[in-house]
């Protein structure tokens, strides 16, 4: 295969069982879905954390967290920019002659932005509220906080979301005209709450059709204390769904406006000519719990809602073309890995991730599990390690009660099974592969007092 023109889109939130080659009974996704047909669907991808900053970091680094030590967003206790000298799989391209490309959040290193990172340009999007303004439109309404709310003062080609997607095409413009192999990198907001959206998307899923997730309500019996407190922060413990649904109708919404704008982009790929050469990678940063559990946004907890991700790739060549993959896969390491994969540059020794090419092709170890790693933010640091297999998941949490899930039984996570002793067997086992991950990533978490804990049983 000739190394071919990258386009990666990343959003912001977006949970794997809200498109509709994942599953959801209704949301449309048309675009997606039928990237997906012509595509891989990665059916068991997770992020290697449920929170911006070290996902975005991860991605560049190809580290787990507990590697590049970027652990929480930048409004935390715990503030790092990304370590000197680490490798980055956006620098290797550049230096293996990509033009590099950004439109669109940033949020990985507070000091420094994209093209210190080997890209060539960066439109963080900003200019959409001058544009607005120049307009004569109102300003977004805020009237309801993260809750979002209805927009109406502007029609979907006006929507931030439009105007991010006109950047895209006006860079995917001036790729052709150059000739050069590019990546180009789109990382959207949204869905990321609030969910301030246009008609008609703001109706477009109305409440009284929205039933419940698997996972509500949940009435967190024998679960860590910080997960009540979690809603308690966010002033929705006593919401019902009837509160839910409206928020949840405003982010189908926007994923629905979101999976428009992608169509417009790969319109414009084939118009442009550049579709039969370019790989398409549609993922996102972490999930969203809007309503999950009965919870907002996705902090102290490791549920599905946050940690499974959507990823679709689309043009690795027609072997690949068509298919649902089920290997557990880590969304940003074995991203970073795949794109020197395609590119024909070795990936940094670093690099934790797998090709996806090499995952498809059978060359990568099978997984038998994934992993992932949440470190504190909004109300404190508070440390969390998941590793995820095929039926069950286990969360240590080191300050808190355990939590283990049969997730063949319990798909909504609602029955923590860790104290059962029907279930110390599958507990021990766990722990035991958990342990195994920490020790080959280095997690200074993994000391002299934590390890027995969990190795012999002393875990309350």
């Amino acid at each position: 295969m000739v190394a071919p023109n990258i386009l990666l889109i990343m959003s912001d939130q977006h949970r794997f069982d809200c498109l509709g080659c994942n599953g959801h009974p209704f949301v449309r996704t048309p675009h997606l879905d039928a990237l997906a047909a012509a595509g891989v669907n990665f059916t068991r991808a997770f992020c290697p954390a449920p929170i911006c900053t070290p996902a975005r970091v991860s991605l560049l680094t190809g580290l787990w967290p507990a590697q590049h030590g970027v652990i929480t967003n930048w409004d935390s206790e715990a503030v790092r920019g990304i370590p000197e000298g680490l490798s980055t799989f956006s620098a290797l391209l550049h230096r293996g002659g990509y033009r590099m490309g950004y439109v669109g959040k940033w949020h990985a290193d507070p000091r420094r932005g994209p093209l210190e990172f080997g890209f060539d340009t960066y439109d963080s999007g900003g200019g959409y509220g001058a544009w607005r303004r120049a307009r004569g439109l109102p300003a977004r309404p805020h009237s309801h906080g993260w809750f979002g709310e209805t927009d109406p003062f502007i029609r979907p080609e006006e929507s931030p979301l439009a105007w991010e997607a006109d950047l895209v095409i006006a860079q995917l413009r001036a790729q052709a005209e150059k000739g050069k192999r590019f990546f180009l990198r789109w990382d959207p907001v949204p869905p990321h709450l609030p969910n301030v959206v246009p008609e008609p998307y703001a109706s477009m899923y109305p409440p009284a059709d929205i039933p419940p997730w698997p996972s509500f309500p949940d009435p967190l019996i024998g679960k860590p204390y910080i997960q009540a407190q979690q809603r308690r922060t966010w002033k929705v413990d006593g919401f019902h769904w009837r509160d839910w649904a409206p928020i949840v109708g405003r982010y189908l919404g926007e994923i629905s406006l979101l999976d428009a704008q992608i169509g417009r982009i790969l319109a414009a790929l084939r118009s442009l000519g550049l579709d039969e050469n370019t790989v398409v990678v549609y993922t996102s940063d972490h999930g969203d719990m809007c309503g999950g559990h009965g919870m907002m946004d996705k902090m102290y907890v490791m549920y599905e809602d946050v940690v499974h991700v959507p990823l679709i790739v689309a043009g690795l060549g027609p072997k690949h073309a068509a298919r649902t993959c089920t290997a557990f896969v880590c969304n940003a390491l074995d991203l970073a890995a795949t794109f020197c994969d395609l590119a024909g540059i070795q990936p940094a020794v670093s690099f934790q991730g797998e090709s996806l090419r090499a995952v498809l092709d059978g060359d990568a170890p099978e997984r038998a599990a994934m992993f992932s790693s949440f470190h504190g933010n909004q109300f404190g640091l508070y440390s969390q390690r998941m590793v995820r297999e095929a039926e069950w998941k286990y969360v240590w949490n080191p300050t808190a009660e355990d939590e283990l899930y049969h997730l063949r039984e319990d798909p909504g996570e609602l029955c923590n099974c860790a104290a059962d002793p029907a279930h110390q067997q599958d507990l021990a086992r766990l722990r035991v592969r958990l342990v195994q991950w920490m020790e080959a990533c280095h997690d200074v978490l993994l000391n002299s007092w934590t390890k027995p804990q969990l190795l012999q049983g002393l875990k309350v």
